[in-house]
C-alpha cells in the first residue's frame, strides 16, 4: 500500500466529500487506512461517501469508487418473471412466505458472512465489521429485510440507513430469486417513504440487470447528502410490517 494513503485514528479524520472531490490522497480508490473499525467509523464513513472492504488480518481500508453504483427507486428492474413470483407469493397462503423487516437483523449479517461469494475466498465481513453493523442496528442506522418460508429465513439484506438514503451492504439467498424478492419489496417500501436511491457501491452484472448504474463520484456527494439530511424514517413503524408481499397483493 502506497505510504501517501494516510493512516488515521479517528473517525473524523477520515476525509470529506470536499477533500476527496479536491484530490485528497489516495491509491485505487482508497482514501483512508485504520486499524478500528466501529459502527462510529461506518457512520462517519458512509456520511462523507466511503466505506469499508477488506479482507480478514489486512488494515481497514476506506473506499470511495469514481463511479459509484447506485439504483434509481424509479428505475428498479421488475422483471416479469419476478412480478409473476412475487405475485404468487403475496396470493397464495400455501406458499407460507413472508417478508419483514428487523426482525432478525444478526441472523442475516451472520449468514450473509458465511455465504460463499464468486471468486472470493473467505468473507470480507470480519467479526469487527459484523459487531460495528449490529452495533449500529441498536442505535437504529442499520436495517435487515428478511424473507421467511414458514418459520426459516431464506433470504435477506442488510444496510445502513442515514436520513433517506439507504447504503446496501450485502444478500444472500438460499432460494430461486430470494435476494430480488427482498430487495423488490424493500425498494416498494422506501419508494414509499420518500427515497430516491440505493447506494451499491460497486459496479456489477447483477446490479445492471436490477437497473443500477454508475454515477459520478461527484453526483453521487451531491445527491446522497441531500437525502441525509432528511428526518429519518419511523424505526418503529419498519419493525411492525407483517407481510411486505402485501404490496404485490
Amino acid at each position: 500500500m502506497p505510504t501517501h494513503v494516510p493512516y488515521i485514528t479517528i473517525p473524523e479524520d477520515l476525509p470529506t466529500h470536499t477533500a476527496i472531490l479536491n484530490g485528497a490522497p489516495h491509491f485505487q480508490n482508497i482514501f483512508a487506512i485504520s486499524t478500528e473499525i466501529s459502527a462510529d467509523w461506518v457512520q462517519t464513513a458512509y456520511q462523507r461517501g466511503l466505506f469499508p472492504w477488506y479482507s480478514a488480518g489486512e488494515p481497514v481500508l476506506w473506499h470511495s469508487p469514481n463511479p459509484r453504483m447506485v439504483l434509481s427507486l424509479d428505475h428498479f428492474n421488475c422483471s416479469p418473471s419476478l412480478k409473476k413470483r412475487l405475485k404468487q407469493w403475496a396470493r397464495s397462503p400455501a406458499h407460507d412466505m413472508r417478508v419483514t423487516l428487523n426482525h432478525a437483523f444478526e441472523h442475516v449479517i451472520n449468514t450473509c458472512a458465511q455465504t460463499p461469494r464468486d471468486g472470493q475466498d473467505g468473507t470480507w465481513i470480519t467479526p469487527e465489521l459484523r459487531q460495528a453493523y449490529i452495533d449500529l442496528h441498536h442505535q437504529q442506522h442499520a436495517v435487515s429485510v428478511e424473507v421467511w418460508h414458514g418459520d426459516q429465513l431464506v433470504a435477506g439484506l442488510y444496510g445502513v440507513l442515514i436520513g433517506r438514503m439507504f447504503f446496501g451492504e450485502s444478500m444472500f439467498t438460499r432460494i430461486t430469486d430470494g435476494s430480488k424478492v427482498a430487495l423488490a419489496c424493500w425498494v416498494e417500501y422506501l419508494r414509499q417513504e420518500g427515497f430516491k436511491i440505493i447506494d451499491c457501491q460497486q459496479e456489477n452484472q447483477h446490479l445492471t440487470r436490477l437497473g443500477g448504474s454508475p454515477i459520478s463520484r461527484a453526483q453521487f456527494f451531491s445527491e446522497s447528502a441531500q437525502l441525509m439530511q432528511h428526518a429519518p424514517i419511523d424505526w418503529a413503524k419498519m419493525a411492525a410490517q407483517d407481510n411486505l408481499l402485501s404490496f404485490y397483493i
